[in-house]
């Protein structure tokens, strides 16, 4: 068996990542900050599945929760073969709206804790010679819509550039890049979501099985929808200036409320 480290499995993308491989037979380790839902998520996993599930509890917004998971990610005498960068979160509201020490806890979750558990683990597989590593951006990474965007579009550019440079390694990577997905992301973040149209909204299992089959085949980027890769084609069309503020008026119509 496989060992899969996935942060933010309780719930969304990362709970069906959780799902998808441990019916496919691999050993994980979950990621989050609550150690009751971990606890539960794992006992349900082990006894559905017959794997092993181990509970690593750790908040990515904060320096001891990055040190830990990256310890567990190079443990030589356990290695982990496939890392899912899933955790992560929205603020609610514009920018200048938002703190300043909330706008920066969401780069150390989405940038900060995915460069170090990225680093430590793609050090771990080039040394064995294989491994896997999906980092969760979004679709926003494509257009021009704040902080949010701004850092999944780091997340898309960084994980492009080391499967460039770790090439003929035996590591891939891949960011993953959907849509709306039906999750507790939007509750969360304390945004309404009955304006979005049903036509918009993806399902998480089915995200995960296409993003898995992407990564299998050597992709670098999965936008696991066509509609969302017709939206996307559509984007680079459209001049820079014209994009940033349809941006805008769609995040005041899909967005926040």
């Amino acid at each position: 068996m496989t060992t899969a480290l996935i942060t933010g499995s309780t719930a969304g993308i990362g709970a069906a990542f959780a799902r998808r491989l441990a019916a496919d037979g691999h050993d994980l380790v979950l990621v989050a900050r609550d150690t009751k839902r971990l606890r539960e998520q794992a006992t349900e996993l082990h006894d559905r599945h017959g794997i092993e599930a181990e509970v690593l509890t750790a908040d990515l917004a904060a320096d001891a929760g990055i040190e830990a998971v990256t310890a567990r990610l190079g443990d030589r005498r356990r290695p982990v073969d496939l890392l899912v960068n899933n955790a992560g979160f929205a603020n609610k509201g514009r920018y200048l709206e938002v703190s300043l020490a909330d706008e920066l806890r969401m780069l150390k979750v989405h940038c900060e804790a995915v460069l170090r558990l990225t680093s430590a683990a793609t050090e771990a597989m080039r040394d064995r010679g294989r491994g896997g590593v999906v980092n969760v951006a979004s679709v926003a990474a494509f257009v021009p819509r704040g902080t949010y965007g701004a850092s999944k579009a780091w997340v898309v550019q960084f994980t492009q550039g080391v499967a460039r440079d770790l090439g003929g390694s035996g590591v891939r990577l891949m960011a993953l890049c959907p849509g709306f997905v039906r999750t507790e992301f939007h509750e969360r973040a304390g945004m309404g979501t009955d304006n979005i149209p049903g036509w918009m909204w993806l399902d998480a299992d089915k995200v995960v099985a296409t993003a898995l089959h992407d990564l299998a085949r050597g992709r670098t980027l999965s936008i696991p929808d066509p509609r969302y890769k017709a939206l996307m084609g559509a984007a680079k069309l459209v001049p820079r200036g014209m994009l940033g503020g349809l941006s805008s008026r769609t995040g005041r119509k899909y967005g926040p409320q």
